[in-house]
Protein backbone atom coordinates (compact mmCIF):
# COMPACT_ATOMS: atom_id res chain seq x y z
CA UNK A 1 0.00 0.00 0.00
CA UNK A 2 2.89 2.66 0.82
CA UNK A 3 4.08 2.04 -3.11
CA UNK A 4 0.51 2.60 -4.33
CA UNK A 5 0.41 6.24 -2.32
CA UNK A 6 3.94 7.00 -3.14
CA UNK A 7 3.26 6.70 -7.22
CA UNK A 8 -0.75 7.41 -7.02
CA UNK A 9 -0.67 11.29 -7.25
CA UNK A 10 1.13 11.10 -10.76
CA UNK A 11 -1.10 8.54 -12.19
CA UNK A 12 -3.94 11.46 -11.06
CA UNK A 13 -1.90 14.15 -12.84
CA UNK A 14 -1.51 11.86 -16.12
CA UNK A 15 -5.55 10.69 -16.15
CA UNK A 16 -6.62 14.39 -14.97
CA UNK A 17 -4.64 15.69 -18.06
CA UNK A 18 -5.74 13.40 -20.44
CA UNK A 19 -9.63 14.19 -19.54
CA UNK A 20 -9.14 17.76 -19.43
CA UNK A 21 -6.97 18.34 -22.55
CA UNK A 22 -9.14 19.04 -25.52
CA UNK A 23 -8.54 16.66 -28.77
CA UNK A 24 -6.67 19.31 -30.85
CA UNK A 25 -8.26 18.91 -34.65
CA UNK A 26 -6.57 19.84 -37.83
CA UNK A 27 -7.76 23.58 -38.60
CA UNK A 28 -10.60 23.53 -40.88
CA UNK A 29 -11.66 27.25 -41.33
CA UNK A 30 -15.06 26.70 -43.31
CA UNK A 31 -15.72 23.78 -41.32
CA UNK A 32 -16.65 21.52 -44.49
CA UNK A 33 -14.56 18.48 -43.12
CA UNK A 34 -11.45 19.08 -45.30
CA UNK A 35 -8.44 20.69 -43.39
CA UNK A 36 -7.24 23.59 -44.09
CA UNK A 37 -3.51 22.01 -45.31
CA UNK A 38 -5.18 19.32 -47.74
CA UNK A 39 -7.71 21.77 -49.42
CA UNK A 40 -4.69 24.00 -49.79
CA UNK A 41 -1.64 21.11 -50.46
CA UNK A 42 -3.91 18.15 -51.66
CA UNK A 43 -7.25 18.90 -53.81
CA UNK A 44 -6.47 22.53 -54.16
CA UNK A 45 -9.34 23.79 -53.22
CA UNK A 46 -10.49 27.04 -51.35
CA UNK A 47 -10.30 26.71 -47.46
CA UNK A 48 -12.57 29.49 -46.58
CA UNK A 49 -15.35 28.17 -48.84
CA UNK A 50 -17.09 24.78 -48.08
CA UNK A 51 -18.56 24.71 -51.52
CA UNK A 52 -15.32 25.21 -53.62
CA UNK A 53 -17.10 25.06 -57.17
CA UNK A 54 -20.24 26.32 -56.45
CA UNK A 55 -22.59 23.18 -57.02
CA UNK A 56 -24.31 23.11 -53.84
CA UNK A 57 -22.40 20.14 -51.96
CA UNK A 58 -19.49 20.64 -50.25
CA UNK A 59 -15.87 19.85 -50.45
CA UNK A 60 -15.82 16.48 -48.29
CA UNK A 61 -19.30 15.32 -50.20
CA UNK A 62 -17.85 15.53 -53.37
CA UNK A 63 -14.90 14.10 -52.25
CA UNK A 64 -16.08 11.28 -50.72
CA UNK A 65 -18.74 10.55 -53.32
CA UNK A 66 -15.69 10.53 -55.98
CA UNK A 67 -16.41 13.97 -57.32
CA UNK A 68 -14.30 16.71 -58.04
CA UNK A 69 -14.93 19.33 -56.05
CA UNK A 70 -13.27 22.03 -57.96
CA UNK A 71 -15.43 20.92 -61.48
CA UNK A 72 -18.87 20.93 -61.56
CA UNK A 73 -20.48 17.69 -62.22
CA UNK A 74 -17.47 15.78 -63.38
CA UNK A 75 -15.90 13.15 -61.39
CA UNK A 76 -12.02 12.82 -60.11
CA UNK A 77 -11.43 10.28 -63.47
CA UNK A 78 -13.00 13.03 -65.95
CA UNK A 79 -10.45 16.20 -64.58
CA UNK A 80 -6.49 16.71 -65.28
CA UNK A 81 -6.49 19.75 -63.20
CA UNK A 82 -2.48 20.79 -64.01
CA UNK A 83 -2.41 18.84 -67.33
CA UNK A 84 -0.09 15.58 -66.77
CA UNK A 85 -1.91 13.48 -69.13
CA UNK A 86 -3.05 11.67 -65.48
CA UNK A 87 -6.41 12.24 -64.12
CA UNK A 88 -7.00 13.66 -61.21
CA UNK A 89 -8.65 9.65 -59.88
CA UNK A 90 -5.07 8.15 -60.36
CA UNK A 91 -3.35 10.93 -59.24
CA UNK A 92 -5.11 10.93 -55.84
CA UNK A 93 -4.59 6.46 -56.46
CA UNK A 94 -0.62 6.77 -57.03
CA UNK A 95 -0.16 9.63 -54.65
CA UNK A 96 1.08 12.28 -57.06
CA UNK A 97 0.64 15.87 -56.75
CA UNK A 98 -2.84 17.16 -58.42
CA UNK A 99 -1.49 20.70 -58.51
CA UNK A 100 1.95 19.40 -60.29
CA UNK A 101 2.78 18.27 -64.06
CA UNK A 102 5.79 17.16 -63.08
CA UNK A 103 5.62 15.84 -58.74
CA UNK A 104 9.05 14.50 -58.93
CA UNK A 105 10.62 17.42 -60.94
CA UNK A 106 12.76 15.13 -63.42
CA UNK A 107 11.22 16.93 -66.34
CA UNK A 108 8.62 14.54 -67.41
CA UNK A 109 4.81 14.90 -67.12
CA UNK A 110 3.53 12.40 -64.27
CA UNK A 111 1.36 11.31 -67.30
CA UNK A 112 4.03 10.56 -69.37
CA UNK A 113 5.87 8.34 -66.46
CA UNK A 114 3.01 6.61 -65.13
CA UNK A 115 2.07 4.81 -68.49
CA UNK A 116 5.60 4.22 -69.58
CA UNK A 117 6.32 2.43 -66.43
CA UNK A 118 7.98 4.80 -64.07
CA UNK A 119 7.35 5.96 -61.10
CA UNK A 120 6.32 9.85 -61.69
CA UNK A 121 7.00 10.23 -57.59
CA UNK A 122 10.55 9.28 -57.23
CA UNK A 123 13.56 11.02 -59.57
CA UNK A 124 15.72 8.21 -58.27
CA UNK A 125 16.51 6.35 -61.73
CA UNK A 126 17.63 3.19 -59.61
CA UNK A 127 13.98 2.95 -57.86
CA UNK A 128 11.68 4.17 -60.22
CA UNK A 129 10.77 1.36 -62.63
CA UNK A 130 7.22 0.07 -61.93
CA UNK A 131 5.92 -3.35 -63.58
CA UNK A 132 3.26 -3.65 -66.49
CA UNK A 133 0.85 -5.84 -65.94
CA UNK A 134 -2.10 -6.73 -68.67
CA UNK A 135 -5.08 -9.19 -66.92
CA UNK A 136 -7.66 -10.32 -68.56
CA UNK A 137 -11.51 -11.21 -67.65
CA UNK A 138 -13.30 -13.99 -69.52
CA UNK A 139 -16.24 -13.62 -67.09
CA UNK A 140 -16.26 -9.63 -68.13
CA UNK A 141 -14.99 -9.51 -71.15
CA UNK A 142 -12.16 -6.88 -70.29
CA UNK A 143 -8.76 -6.30 -70.50
CA UNK A 144 -7.31 -4.39 -67.42
CA UNK A 145 -3.74 -2.39 -67.66
CA UNK A 146 -2.17 -1.89 -64.50
CA UNK A 147 1.10 -0.22 -63.24
CA UNK A 148 2.72 -1.53 -60.02
CA UNK A 149 -0.80 -1.70 -57.99
CA UNK A 150 -2.70 1.21 -59.97
CA UNK A 151 -5.28 0.06 -62.38
CA UNK A 152 -4.68 2.24 -65.62
CA UNK A 153 -7.70 1.43 -67.57
CA UNK A 154 -10.09 -1.16 -68.97
CA UNK A 155 -11.51 -1.81 -71.96
CA UNK A 156 -14.12 -4.24 -73.63
CA UNK A 157 -12.61 -6.97 -75.47
CA UNK A 158 -13.53 -10.10 -77.54
CA UNK A 159 -12.24 -13.80 -76.37
CA UNK A 160 -12.46 -16.89 -77.81
CA UNK A 161 -15.81 -18.82 -78.21
CA UNK A 162 -16.88 -22.20 -76.34
CA UNK A 163 -15.34 -24.11 -79.66
CA UNK A 164 -12.16 -22.07 -79.89
CA UNK A 165 -11.54 -20.92 -76.16
CA UNK A 166 -8.90 -18.20 -75.25
CA UNK A 167 -6.19 -19.87 -72.71
CA UNK A 168 -6.31 -19.42 -69.47
CA UNK A 169 -2.91 -18.87 -67.67
CA UNK A 170 0.24 -16.64 -66.77
CA UNK A 171 1.59 -15.36 -70.01
CA UNK A 172 4.17 -13.11 -71.50
CA UNK A 173 4.24 -10.59 -74.51
CA UNK A 174 6.50 -12.65 -76.77
CA UNK A 175 6.70 -11.15 -79.73
CA UNK A 176 4.94 -7.56 -81.42
CA UNK A 177 3.94 -6.80 -84.97
CA UNK A 178 1.90 -3.19 -85.93
CA UNK A 179 0.07 -5.30 -88.48
CA UNK A 180 0.38 -9.12 -88.79
CA UNK A 181 -1.65 -11.69 -90.98
CA UNK A 182 -3.61 -14.55 -90.44
CA UNK A 183 -2.73 -17.38 -93.51
CA UNK A 184 -5.21 -19.15 -91.18
CA UNK A 185 -8.07 -17.19 -91.40
CA UNK A 186 -6.90 -14.82 -94.34
CA UNK A 187 -7.30 -11.49 -92.48
CA UNK A 188 -5.13 -8.95 -90.95
CA UNK A 189 -4.52 -8.38 -87.08
CA UNK A 190 -3.64 -5.07 -86.27
CA UNK A 191 -1.07 -3.86 -83.55
CA UNK A 192 -0.57 -7.73 -82.84
CA UNK A 193 1.06 -8.59 -79.53
CA UNK A 194 2.01 -12.56 -79.49
CA UNK A 195 1.37 -14.92 -76.67
CA UNK A 196 2.81 -18.49 -76.43
CA UNK A 197 4.97 -17.49 -79.68
CA UNK A 198 2.18 -16.29 -82.11
CA UNK A 199 -0.30 -19.43 -80.43
CA UNK A 200 -2.33 -16.68 -80.09
CA UNK A 201 -2.16 -13.03 -79.46
CA UNK A 202 -3.73 -9.78 -78.66
CA UNK A 203 -4.62 -7.58 -81.27
CA UNK A 204 -7.39 -4.73 -82.67
CA UNK A 205 -10.01 -6.16 -84.44
CA UNK A 206 -9.15 -8.30 -87.51
CA UNK A 207 -9.28 -6.21 -90.98
CA UNK A 208 -10.20 -8.18 -94.44
CA UNK A 209 -7.88 -7.92 -96.87
CA UNK A 210 -10.63 -5.41 -98.51
CA UNK A 211 -10.53 -2.63 -95.35
CA UNK A 212 -13.89 -4.08 -93.31
CA UNK A 213 -13.12 -4.77 -89.70
CA UNK A 214 -14.46 -7.55 -88.41
CA UNK A 215 -16.60 -7.78 -85.14
CA UNK A 216 -16.83 -4.13 -84.50
CA UNK A 217 -20.67 -4.86 -82.66
CA UNK A 218 -19.26 -7.93 -80.83
CA UNK A 219 -16.84 -6.02 -78.30
CA UNK A 220 -17.64 -7.43 -74.96
CA UNK A 221 -18.77 -10.94 -76.14
CA UNK A 222 -16.95 -14.03 -76.84
CA UNK A 223 -16.34 -14.72 -80.91
CA UNK A 224 -13.17 -14.63 -82.08
CA UNK A 225 -11.01 -18.16 -82.78
CA UNK A 226 -8.84 -17.85 -79.17
CA UNK A 227 -6.78 -14.58 -79.57
CA UNK A 228 -8.15 -10.96 -77.53
CA UNK A 229 -9.66 -8.48 -79.79
CA UNK A 230 -9.41 -4.95 -78.70
CA UNK A 231 -11.30 -1.90 -80.36
CA UNK A 232 -9.97 0.68 -82.62
CA UNK A 233 -8.16 3.19 -80.41
CA UNK A 234 -6.98 1.27 -77.34
CA UNK A 235 -5.24 -1.17 -79.34
CA UNK A 236 -2.89 0.44 -80.79
CA UNK A 237 -2.23 2.74 -77.18
CA UNK A 238 -1.81 -0.99 -75.39
CA UNK A 239 0.31 -1.84 -78.01
CA UNK A 240 2.83 0.93 -77.59
CA UNK A 241 2.33 0.49 -73.67
CA UNK A 242 3.10 -2.98 -73.61
CA UNK A 243 7.07 -3.91 -73.64
CA UNK A 244 8.24 -7.11 -74.87
CA UNK A 245 8.09 -9.46 -71.22
CA UNK A 246 4.72 -7.82 -69.95
CA UNK A 247 2.86 -10.27 -67.71
CA UNK A 248 -0.40 -11.45 -69.01
CA UNK A 249 -2.88 -12.64 -66.81
CA UNK A 250 -5.81 -14.71 -68.13
CA UNK A 251 -8.30 -15.63 -65.96
CA UNK A 252 -11.87 -16.99 -65.63
CA UNK A 253 -12.57 -13.43 -63.49
CA UNK A 254 -10.73 -10.34 -62.92
CA UNK A 255 -12.36 -10.36 -59.64
CA UNK A 256 -11.80 -14.26 -58.67
CA UNK A 257 -8.68 -16.01 -58.02
CA UNK A 258 -5.79 -15.78 -60.12
CA UNK A 259 -4.77 -18.68 -62.29
CA UNK A 260 -1.40 -20.05 -61.47
CA UNK A 261 1.56 -19.94 -64.05
CA UNK A 262 2.79 -21.95 -66.45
Amino acid sequence: MKFFYKISPFLFCAIFYFWASPVLAAPDADHDRVSDEDEIKVYYTNPNNPDTDGDGFDDYAEIKSGYSPRVVGKKFDEVDYDEDELNDRLERLIGTDLGNPDTDGDGSLDGKEIYSGFDPRNSDPAVRYLAKRIQIGIKEQKLRMSVGTVILAEYPVSTGTLQYPTPLGAFKIDNKANRAWSARWGLWMPWWMSLRHGNFGIHELPEWPGGKKEGENHLGHRVSHGCIRLGVGPAKMIYDWADLGTPVQIQQSLYGTKVASE
